[in-house]
């Protein structure tokens, strides 16, 4: 028997029980989905997040508070406390940029918060981004409309702020709105709206990059937020050759300046990272995710090849006799093998295809939702790889019992 007449035989055995054969196929379909779905998920959070590392540049260094601090005990030991401290601030900042011109090209301290804000019957909570006119060189911030505010009207104090395009249009409740000329009104404070930021988009995790206000670090530590400390500093240096030598450079000034002990860095109060740094890190979290995901996936998949084994043994007993009489008439054990394993192999391939048609599906919705996602070829064709081997796997021995069955015993079968 060729394998078209197999096939043919292998689909009429699926086509009856219908029912049956489509539960039995939908472990498979949700396993192949997930896989496609948790893929795409994956790649596109990589690909956001290197693209947004990328047009910082790769010069770029971040100064943070240090989450732990190690101190010396009452009785001269080591102890670690958990306690966030933070003691950056814009003199520190100042010093930076002052004190290794030949390493470092600029230095944007910045403070965050959130702030309430009215315009024209509108109020809305929103994220605000106290920074200096040096911010939009370091983080490559540009403006749509409008300008950025100077250093002097940093250090004046003036009340002005840009405003992201999320922001404007929650605002205003119509797209693309353009506030330059308009006034804000932010915790009680009148500012003046000087510029609109170019749109960002969605970050690598789905967060609104848009939906923020940004005001000279003066005014918003000052009237905004009220503190005395800032959450980091951006720094850019002259060149990516420099860059190890500028990291340096600065926790041996941060060192001096906050008064620490050895040892370092375990006594650090602050944290220096690199661009190349950080995109090692958020890859390895995101691949890390990734890997965890897709095993939850294959675990599935797993579980439907359990579920196409089992129905295909039921399948085999109330057979018997059918098996009997193809034996009866000529059919080799090698014929009854090959139609068992296509029957298998058929019901896995058919819930891969739709699994993928499934996954692709959701992955395009969540794009179009803001979601970053890439659907990659690869992934596809590794699915219907995996789901017809599966199939295969899971119908060997099922199969393989069917072909052994002797004729006589399989017709006196009831």
């Amino acid at each position: 028997m060729n394998i078209v007449q197999s096939m043919r035989l292998a689909i009429r055995g699926l086509s009856a029980n219908v029912l049956r054969t489509s539960l039995t196929m939908l472990g498979i379909l949700i396993g192949v989905a997930v896989v496609i779905l948790v893929v795409a998920i994956g790649q596109g959070a990589t690909k956001a997040v290197n693209d947004q590392i990328s047009a910082l540049g790769t010069n770029l260094i971040t100064v943070r508070p240090s989450p732990k601090q190690i101190r010396l005990t009452a009785a001269g030991r080591t102890a670690t406390t958990a306690a966030p401290v933070n003691d950056l601030k814009v003199a520190d900042a100042n010093a930076i940029a002052k004190q290794f011109p030949s390493t470092i090209a600029a230095v944007a301290p910045q403070v965050r918060g959130n702030v309430q804000v009215r315009f024209q019957g509108h109020n809305i909570s929103t994220s605000v981004t106290g920074a200096t006119a040096s911010y939009q060189f370091v983080n490559n911030e540009p403006v749509s409309q409008g300008r950025w505010f100077t250093d002097y009207e940093d250090r004046g104090n003036r009340k002005v702020c840009l405003v992201g395009m999320t922001t404007a249009n929650n605002l205003t409740g119509s797209p693309n709105s353009d506030l330059v000329g308009q006034q804000l009104v932010i915790n009680g404070d009148n500012y003046d709206v000087i510029g609109m930021l170019a749109s960002k988009g969605a970050g690598a995790f789905g967060q609104d990059q848009d939906d923020v206000i940004i005001v000279p670090i003066t005014p918003a530590m000052q009237r905004l937020l009220g503190v005395t400390v800032i959450n980091n500093l951006s720094v850019m240096c002259t060149s990516t050759a420099a860059m190890t030598l500028a990291e340096e450079q600065i926790s041996a000034l941060l060192r001096i300046r906050h008064h620490l002990m050895p040892p370092f860095p375990a006594n650090d109060d602050f944290q220096v990272t690199s661009q190349t740094e950080l995109l090692a890190r958020q890859s390895s979290v995101t691949d890390t995710m990734t890997m965890l995901l897709t095993a939850i996936a294959i675990i599935s998949l797993v579980v439907g090849g359990i579920g196409i084994m089992n129905i295909m043994l039921v399948s085999v007993t109330e057979r018997t006799r059918e098996i009997g009489i193809r034996k009866a008439i000529g059919a080799t054990p090698n014929d009854i093998l090959m139609q068992f394993l296509l029957e298998s192999a058929t019901m896995s391939l058919i819930g891969g295809i739709l699994g993928t048609l499934v996954g692709v599906g959701i992955s395009y919705i969540m794009g179009k939702s803001g979601w970053n996602t890439i659907v990659s070829s690869s992934a596809i064709i590794a699915a219907f790889v995996v789901s017809g081997g599966i199939g295969i796997f899971f119908g060997i021995y099922p199969a393989s019992k069917a072909s052994k069955l002797h004729p006589i015993e399989a017709l006196r079968y009831e």
